[in-house]
């Protein structure tokens, strides 16, 4: 249930995680940073030979940080991005570092949007933004098949329309 004692909301887990095409989001989003930083410290160690043991250990420390977060981050990020519609409102858990849980009461919801950037779209997947009265901003839901956050989409659009209150 969505309602704790008295009908008031309670902070609790989500229940739906993202589409498994979000590993592959961000393994692609760290491999554009990396690749071309990897490359670059190469070419220059190449074409640079005064320099080259201070671009290669460059090279070699990068690397060693960043090949391990590349491929392991995103399977952790993957086991804690949840999400959840309710009647009631909608319950996000993200983090990176730090977890973060997210309550969005359908009558505190102002807009509800859909984004999809160029490598979400080359996966098939989009983001929704619900963007409440709230100082800490709006709830995104990353990493939705296209579909499910069309529908995702329409069905907040129904509920708060729906949902009585002013939206502040």
């Amino acid at each position: 249930m969505a309602e704790g004692e008295g009908g008031v909301l309670r902070l609790r887990a989500p229940k739906n995680a993202i589409d498994r095409r979000a590993r592959l989001w961000w393994w692609t989003q760290w491999a554009l940073v990396l690749v071309p930083a990897f490359v670059t410290l190469g070419v220059l160690a190449g074409l640079l030979p005064p320099a080259r043991p201070w671009l290669l250990l460059a090279l070699a420390v990068s690397a060693a940080c960043g090949l391990p977060a590349a491929v392991l981050l995103p399977l952790w990020w993957y086991r804690v991005h949840r999400w959840e519609v309710t009647d009631d409102a909608v319950y996000t858990r993200t983090g990176r570092i730090w977890r973060e849980w997210r309550v969005a009461p359908m009558s505190r919801i102002q807009t509800v949007d859909i984004q999809r950037g160029p490598i979400e779209q080359l996966f098939g997947l989009a983001t929704v933004t619900v963007t409440t009265a709230s100082a800490k901003g709006a709830v995104e839901i990353q990493g939705l098949d296209h579909d499910l956050a069309a529908e995702l989409v329409d069905q907040l659009t129904r509920t708060t329309q729906a949902t009585p209150g002013d939206a502040t």
